[in-house]
């Protein structure tokens, strides 16, 4: 598993140790004097409303600095469009100088893309190392390519804090205060998984279910991911072993067979809006998500919002995981304006432009270095006061993705085939035996390594 987190692993601290190194051997990046010219940037249309009014105010004022026109298109995620547009400037050779890049897509285009490790090596020495996650995603054979974008997200608890402790007797923001100074590690050690299906169970019962989607888009793979990290549950090493047959396997399913059946039904046909949905309609006690359920909230429904608290995810038998979806820009080898486009992803890259970035999505864009969590936006936006602050992986939670710690070309397929929910699916509601369930995921774990 890939992970990290401020108690590190011995694979984190490697991890670290590795990008450490690159800071120090990187040529540090020097700009030009002069960019001029003209750039062009394909990027994420924001889900939060309005925020993207601040990526175009920043390269509105880089632009006037430097003298270069950037146009910016902002591509929708509704239908893949941002992926499709990827695909078709990677295929003609053409197109926008810098384009958006989620999830796998820097692997996928890797050798359309220009080497940035003069930008990485110059933003390590500034604010640390990257968070691994980025690392497994966006370094390619020992070089990156992509920068880190603000717009990458980790999907921890949002939950109702009214129903929570009416129906299930727990005090959420008494466990996790809006204040890490506050934060006592022997209530935290407290929240495991088991405690979340006592809750889950109540919850259920009083009619206020939680909304766990188990179909195959990636809010499902990536909460079950970290629970199945969480239990240690392995699917691929980095050898290439396969590993999904084991006791940890077998005691995360067992244990989603009890959690699934308190949630309502129709999860297993939930896509990514799903669970944001149940929690706006006040159904909903809790999702797995980043905060743009409650942001959507505090204009659809404030009662709702204004009882929404973000928090770390359960604890496991193996420690306490999150799913992290890494963003990146990335540099075709085709931009015709390279230089300008290495200075733009430079300036937008530094904490003053992450704070404005933070700031305007009300705390759902998460920076990929540790030491910008300390930005304001996640203590003062509310309501309720400090509803996000928990957002950003603190104290033990280490973050992790589904697919890893494979090498990348089969991490990916584990990933998008999304062979983890369809397993638990099979297993919680499709009628499989445990052992079958398992055996299938074998089978299609052997078909990702032949590929």
């Amino acid at each position: 598993m890939l992970v990290t987190g401020q108690n590190p692993t011995r694979r984190s601290v490697l991890k670290s140790a590795a990008l450490s190194s690159v800071a120090a051997i990187a040529t540090p990046y020097v700009k030009g004097t002069y960019a001029a010219g003209r750039l062009t940037l394909g990027t994420l249309d924001h889900w939060v409303p309005g925020a993207n009014n601040a990526l175009t105010a920043l390269c509105n004022k880089w632009s006037a600095k430097n003298n270069v026109e950037v146009k910016i298109d902002y591509i929708t995620s509704i239908g893949e469009k941002d992926k499709l547009t990827a695909a078709a400037e990677a295929q003609a050779g053409t197109g926008h100088d810098i384009i958006f890049h989620r999830d796998w897509m820097i692997r996928t285009y890797a050798q359309a893309l220009e080497p940035l490790d003069d930008i990485i090596g110059e933003l390590i020495n500034q604010y640390g190392p990257i968070t691994p996650v980025f690392e497994y995603l966006g370094r390619i054979e020992g070089s990156w390519r992509g920068i880190p974008a603000t717009r990458a997200t980790v999907k921890p608890c949002c939950s109702r804090l009214d129903l929570y402790k009416a129906h299930a007797g727990i005090d959420l923001r008494d466990i996790f205060p809006a204040d890490e100074a506050k934060h006592d590690k022997a209530k935290i050690a407290t929240w495991t998984w088991e405690m979340y299906l006592t809750a889950a169970e109540k919850l259920f019962k009083a009619g206020y279910p939680v909304g766990l989607p188990m179909g195959q888009t990636s809010d499902s793979v990536d909460w079950v991911g970290a629970l199945f990290n969480s239990y240690g549950v392995v699917m691929v090493d980095t050898k290439d072993n396969i590993k999904i047959s084991s006791d940890e396997t077998r005691a995360a399913l067992e244990y989603l067979k009890k959690l699934m059946a308190v949630n309502p039904p129709e999860v297993y046909a939930w896509d990514d809006a799903g669970n944001n949905r149940w929690l706006i309609s006040g159904k909903g006690s809790g999702i797995m998500n980043p905060p743009s359920a409650w942001a959507v909230a505090r204009r659809d429904n404030p009662k709702v919002a204004e009882n929404c608290w973000t928090h770390p995810m359960p604890k496991g038998p193996q420690g306490r995981f999150v799913g992290q979806l890494p963003t990146f820009h990335g540099l075709w080898s085709f931009a015709k304006n390279k230089s300008a486009a290495k200075e733009l992803l430079l300036y937008l890259s530094q904490k003053t432009s992450v704070a404005k970035l933070v700031e305007a999505s009300l705390g759902y864009d998460l920076p990929a270095f540790q030491s910008m969590y300390d930005l304001d936006t996640w203590r003062t936006v509310g309501p309720p006061l400090g509803t996000v602050y928990n957002y950003p992986p603190r104290g033990d939670e280490q973050t992790s993705i589904a697919g890893a710690p494979a090498r990348t070309e089969v991490g990916a397929q584990i990933y998008n085939q999304a062979i983890n929910t369809v397993m638990v699916s099979k297993f919680t509601q499709g009628g499989d035996k445990l052992d079958d369930a398992i055996k299938w995921a074998e089978n299609e774990l052997e078909a990702t390594l032949r590929a």
